[in-house]
């Protein structure tokens, strides 16, 4: 062979075996990530082109598909009480992309998840149709309801927890949105979704403020400053004077700290906990300091950036912060700020006995035939307090329905602990409280199915009426009976 040919032998050798290193690169390293590119219309295709699975709760289904019209997505996402159930499942479009399970879940939804490899090999072979698996919630449609009943056409969210399990119970944000409105690629669907955009919609409908959304906590911190005092050794008996002044005058400052009502000079634990002293509290957060309130806080999930439900929790925080800044952390109006989640969760560990478990709200993935392919197992997150200081928080959390701030939370028959809070917010307290309620309800065997958070932003009401035990407590007891109620 000559010179000239040989060279060119050699160059359609070496543009063969580029191919077919590009080839294999293409199959093999970068097949993931292009099946998972959303540019890719190939994936949209397959995803919308048999009925996706359906998310579960107390073993119905809240979702479905019909078919859209559509030459290339034959099939779209329906919901059942879509508004309601859209903090907890998201949602799915095939204009517009998926959040929460129905994104973190898809590849069990739409049946592409590597586990069901087998199932849909087989499916191949017999001819049948692919079809998608369920996600199977931990989610009390009772509870749901009773909580988006009571918040109304009120902005707020409702959190409810299992203590024994962390199972998530109820999981609700208002104002909220219907996903099935912009499910498909229409030009009414476009306006839909439109219309639920912040931009357009101060009310933000798709912020899910059970999980996403931090208030300033207001009295509802109070639990865990006690907590903290009783677990540091700063007083002992709850129902032994604390020595506090009224008013308190915070450190390293010319403020004083007052009370809205109540006799808190010297109040017991107990007392300070019934009325909400502000002074008896804002004074045990300074005697117990800012790092030691950081490390009890840390201990019921503050600080968390990666508390995963699955969907992702917003940060809750307790900061570092000077000593007058400390003192009104303590009392949950300084630079702290919490999801009702986390406030749900420390009403559950109180109510467990000092141990918190991990919040989770999806129970098992099951295959298309129920095969299951994924469960969940309840996981200890910390032992937030001891067993004996939560049942000193129990007794005082007692009283405060019993006979104090959140009366309006009594359950017949059942034994309810709870504090409420009305935080300030806005510049010099310039814009209307927010109304806190947490909760736990126990019952006579000892057992407590259910703990809530309630936080309510009515701005409609007058700012008088926005107490937690006027707006919020009502709403949490209607949650704790759903459960109660359920499990008869």
């Amino acid at each position: 062979m000559n010179k000239p040919l040989r060279r060119i032998a050699i160059f359609c050798g070496l543009l063969v075996l580029t191919l077919l290193l590009r080839d294999n690169w293409l199959q093999y390293v970068k097949a993931d990530t292009l099946a998972s590119d959303t540019d890719n219309r190939r994936v949209n295709i397959t995803r919308y082109a048999s009925p996706r699975g359906d998310i579960i709760v107390d073993g119905k289904a809240i979702t479905g598909s019909v078919e859209s019209g559509d030459n290339d997505f034959k099939y779209k996402r329906t919901w059942k009480d879509g508004a309601m159930w859209a903090p907890v499942t998201g949602f799915s479009s095939q204009a517009f992309g998926a959040n929460q399970l129905e994104k973190l879940e898809d590849g069990i939804l739409t049946g592409t998840d590597n586990r069901l490899f087998f199932r849909n090999t087989l499916d191949m072979i017999t001819g049948k149709q692919k079809e998608g698996g369920s996600v199977v919630t931990t989610l009390n449609a009772a509870a749901q309801k009773a909580a988006y009943k009571g918040l109304g056409n009120k902005k707020g969210a409702v959190a409810a927890i299992d203590p024994a399990t962390g199972k998530i119970l109820a999981l609700v944000s208002t104002p909220s949105y219907d996903p099935s409105t912009f499910a498909g690629t229409s030009d009414s669907d476009q306006k839909a979704w439109n219309k639920v955009l912040k931009k357009n919609n101060p009310d933000d409908p798709m912020l899910n403020r059970a999980l996403r959304e931090t208030y300033p906590p207001g009295s509802t911190f109070k639990v865990v400053t006690a907590a903290a005092a009783l677990e540091n050794g700063v007083v002992s008996g709850i129902d032994d004077a604390t020595k506090t002044p009224d008013p308190f005058r915070l450190p390293q400052s010319s403020t004083n700290l007052t009370n809205e009502h109540g006799a808190c000079k010297n109040a017991t634990l107990r007392e300070a906990l019934r009325v909400s002293c502000n002074t008896v509290f804002a004074k045990m957060a300074d005697n117990v300091g800012n790092e030691k309130m950081i490390e009890q806080a840390e201990k019921f999930g503050f600080n968390n950036a990666t508390l995963d439900t699955p969907v992702r929790a917003a940060e809750s925080i307790y900061p570092k912060d000077n000593q007058p800044q400390n003192a009104l952390d303590g009392i949950g109006q300084g630079s702290n700020a919490a999801t009702p989640l986390q406030m749900a969760m420390v009403a559950s560990a109180v109510a467990n006995n000092g141990k918190l478990m991990q919040p989770y709200m999806v129970d098992q993935l099951r295959a298309s035939n129920l095969d299951v392919i994924e469960t969940n197992e309840p996981k200890e997150l910390s032992q937030a307090v001891s067993s004996e200081t939560a049942q000193k928080l129990q007794q005082m959390m007692e009283t405060v329905v019993k006979s104090g701030t959140g009366t309006s939370a009594q359950i017949s028959g059942v034994t309810v602990g709870g504090k409420t809070g009305t935080a300030q917010h806005g510049l010099n307290n310039s814009e209307k409280p927010y109304a806190w309620f947490i909760s736990y309800a126990k019952l006579s065997d000892g057992s407590s199915p259910v703990a809530v958070a309630v936080v309510v932003e009515d701005g409609a009401a007058n700012r008088g009426d926005i107490t937690g035990g006027g707006l919020a407590a009502p709403i949490a007891k209607d949650v704790m009976k759903a459960v109660i109620d359920s499990k008869k």
